[in-house]
């Protein structure tokens, strides 16, 4: 081994808890790219084998009644490869011991063989035999929930008939990957349920015998969506099309596409900071080593080495430590993925999901984390070139500490000699000094990101459920019904306050940018569910027009004054043309609202509501939901609480348990910044606090005069990190928030306060690691010149 990399073991060993320290950033920053890319893919190809495996449809068209001679007509478009009709409708679910009815989705399967599109996996028992109308499958995520197994006996209603089935077989479906009851968007695998059925049974059930009400189409490779979809709509129009749409706009793929895109946002995103981080102290590092080796480079020099073997020494220093810290992140990020599966697993409902590692996140995190440690590498490398070996063998100036300026001249008859000691390293060396105080504030603002991150998703659910919807039940019915029904509603015992609304099925369209969803008619003066600006003030609705959410408004691209396309989607399907009249605040979905009034003269359809919000007396809940349960033209109750705690557990879930994971990493990181920075100091200072100990100083003393620097620079991070956490904190949030959701970056307090706490109690330790090296050091070996 050669003489220089003798001295390169020797000197890693003797900086090993800065080089750990680093080393771990670099290491966390590597982590999470190779987890969060290995999560990626693993849902990309998981998602993708599973649809091709069980042939999901490219095109889903719901239609009122079609006959089902028009299923050889559909496959006669250009471009189709497979048409499969089927049945499909609502359903409520008895449970024993359950007052309020569980809503399900009935779906057909074919009397004889597997479906054509959307097959099923079947995970026990099997299939219903053909020509037993009563045997049906059950969704695997409900049964679990419910406690349901092949052998056990259910009781539905469908289209108003109460009827008992047979459980034969459980089954998880593509189609069914995210599911949710018709109207709400928290998915909750106790309240909402799927139904699998022989198509016969479940025709005469809907009274669709000779006919369907929804049509699969698989599309031919490289086949358009919109020619299709515009083929089938003009075919399926006279008999009650609603309006064909591509699997992207399918509900179940549209939000775990959602979570994928998330997850490679902030692949992109947030390892970058880390690695920056990391790239920033090392910089710190190694040009305050090669300032302290001066001697030692100079003597190299002399002995004959050149620039280019003294600067390589240097420049492997840097990459033993990038290359150590990317290695332990690539195995950490394996170890993590693997922990992260099972999440996906249960929040997803995917049969099978394997962790696949992503050979490119190795070379990229390697090579970022190299390349990221060599540009601080290369201006240290700088400084190694320009010394000349009589330069470096003579000592440096020593700084002119006989001035202190006006600061110090005011404070030196306060202060004791320890006290001007660390005030005059502060003033005298003020580049060296921003450095640590901005090495520390960047962790700082990391932990407020995510401290905020946190206080962003309690917001989310307060404001939703506790500010904009503040009934206690929504009730959903089976079709448009006439705005009489409030009055049924209101004279039910317990029943305090009824409020209508109107949800209709709608493509909002402006120029290339569309959004499938709902128009929501609330009336004049919502009190139950409400919609709410910034300051979170009730929006009065106008007499016409239409007010999107923020969220919904950026993705149109749209403000208050344009005209907006609005394609119904659902009676006799009008397209209209109507003015955005403002926008409005919502931490849930992505709503668009109009006036009750103004939407049914819109529409044609005057006095008509699809639902109802609730405010009722606990006391007769049990009554109510009886009552609810024996009408026939409900079809769906949602109770807020449980609407509440399932949004807890979906935030708890997915991309929601990233944060925490984050979290973590941002407080190791933050520790690692400061006790960097204590160790800089200490290898920096430890000849002349040696020196301070032979002349007369205690231990305390020289203590104080090192840890009253760090105290000082940790202090002035403090503010500095405020600032970059209250900025880092919006990047963050947007990467978190999903069309489901919206995470607000807000101001709270006390997550700052958590963070200085956090800063403060990283300083105090780190302080006491580098007091007690500084306690055992040997002053002899402190005051020797190295050789």
């Amino acid at each position: 081994m050669s003489v220089l990399n003798h001295k390169l073991l020797r000197d890693l060993w003797r900086m090993k808890g800065q080089a750990t320290a680093i080393g771990a950033v670099i290491a966390l920053g590597v982590m999470m790219l190779v987890m969060m890319s290995g999560l990626t893919v693993s849902l990309v190809e998981t998602r993708d084998t599973y649809y091709q495996r069980y042939r999901l449809a490219d095109v889903f068209a719901p239609v009122a009644r079609a006959p089902d001679r028009l299923a050889r007509q559909l496959a006669e478009i250009p471009g189709v490869s497979a048409v499969q009709t089927r049945v499909q409708g609502r359903a409520l679910i008895d449970l024993p011991g359950q007052v309020l009815p569980v809503q399900a989705q009935a779906v057909s399967l074919p009397d004889r063989g597997r479906p054509a599109l959307n097959d099923v996996y079947l995970t026990a028992g099997r299939m219903p035999a053909a020509g037993r109308p009563d045997e049906i499958l059950l969704l695997q995520s409900f049964a679990t929930a419910h406690g349901l197994r092949p052998g056990d006996r259910l009781r539905a209603t469908m289209s108003g008939a109460r009827r008992s089935f047979d459980i034969v077989g459980l089954a998880q479906s593509p189609e069914f990957l995210y599911t949710t009851a018709p109207g709400e968007l928290i998915p909750d695998d106790a309240r909402f349920g799927v139904i699998w059925m022989g198509r016969a049974g479940l025709a005469a059930a809907y009274d669709l015998g000779g006919a369907f009400n929804e049509a699969l189409i698989g599309l031919a490779r490289g086949t358009s969506d919109d020619a299709v979809i515009d083929a089938v709509d003009r075919l399926l129009a006279p008999y009650g099309g609603a309006g064909a749409y591509p699997l992207a706009d399918q509900f179940s793929n549209r939000f775990v596409s959602e979570e994928i895109s998330g997850l490679q946002a902030a692949a992109l995103g947030v390892p970058p900071i880390f690695l920056a981080v990391a790239a920033f102290l090392l910089y710190i590092v190694i040009s305050r080593m090669v300032q302290a080796e001066r001697e030692q480079i100079g003597l190299m020099k002399a002995f004959g080495y050149s620039n280019f073997e003294v600067g390589g020494h240097y420049f492997k220093l840097i990459m033993a430590i990038a290359a150590g810290g990317a290695l332990v992140g690539c195995l950490g990020g394996i170890a993590s993925g693997r922990a992260l599966i099972g999440v996906y697993t249960a929040y997803f409902k995917f049969p099978f999901l394997v962790f696949q590692l992503d050979p490119a996140s190795f070379a990229t995190g390697v090579s970022v984390s190299i390349l990221s440690a060599s540009a601080g590498g290369v201006l240290v490398l700088r400084k190694v070139f320009a010394l000349t070996p009589a330069t470096a063998m003579r000592a440096p100036a020593p700084p002119n500490f006989s001035r202190s300026g006006r600061i110090g001249k005011s404070l030196n008859r306060f202060l004791d000699q320890p006290s001007r000691m660390v005030l005059r390293r502060l003033t005298r060396q003020p580049g060296r000094m921003f450095g640590s105080v901005l090495g520390i504030a960047l962790g700082m603002a990391l932990s407020v990101a995510m401290i905020t991150i946190y206080a962003g998703f309690d917001r989310t659910i307060d404001v939703t459920f506790s500010v904009v919807d503040r009934s206690d039940v929504s009730v959903s019915f089976t079709h448009p019904v006439s705005d009489k029904t409030l009055f049924e509603l209101a004279r039910l015992p317990g029943v305090e306050l009824v409020e209508p609304v109107r949800n209709v099925a709608v493509v909002l369209r402006n120029g290339r940018f569309s959004h499938q969803g709902a128009l929501t008619g609330l009336p004049p003066e919502p009190v139950l569910n409400r919609a709410l600006n910034t300051d979170m003030a009730p929006i009065e609705l106008p007499q016409s027009g239409i007010v999107l959410s923020d969220v919904l408004a950026a993705k149109l691209g749209v403000q208050p004054g344009d005209l907006l396309r609005v394609d119904v989607r659902e009676g006799r399907q009008p397209l209209l043309d109507i003015p955005v009249s403002g926008t409005a605040q919502t931490l849930l979905g992505a709503p668009a609202y109009m006036g009750l009034e103004a939407l049914g003269r819109a529409l044609g359809e005057a006095g008509r509501i699809s639902g109802a919000y609730l405010m009722i007396d606990e006391a007769y809940a049990d009554r109510i939901y009886s009552a609810l349960q024996n009408m026939p033209t409900v079809a769906g109750v949602s109770v807020k609480a449980q609407a509440r705690d399932a949004f807890v557990a979906l935030m708890n879930q997915g991309a929601g348990a990233i944060r925490y994971v984050m979290g973590a990493i941002a407080f190791i990181i933050t520790f690692g910044i400061v006790y960097n920075a204590a160790r800089i100091a200490l290898a920096e200072r430890a000849r002349d606090l040696a020196s301070l100990r032979v002349i007369g100083f205690t231990k305390a003393e020289a203590g104080f005069v090192l840890l009253g620097e760090l105290a000082v620079v940790t202090l002035l991070a403090l503010p500095l990190g405020a600032l970059l956490g209250y900025y880092m904190s919006f990047g963050i949030a947007r990467g978190f928030s999903t069309d489901l959701y919206q995470i607000p970056a807000v101001f709270d307090p006390a997550s700052y306060g958590q963070a200085m706490l956090v800063v403060l109690g990283a300083s105090l330790f780190s302080g006491g690691l580098v007091k007690r090296d500084l306690d055992r050091a040997d002053l002899i070996e402190a005051l020797k010149t190295r050789e």
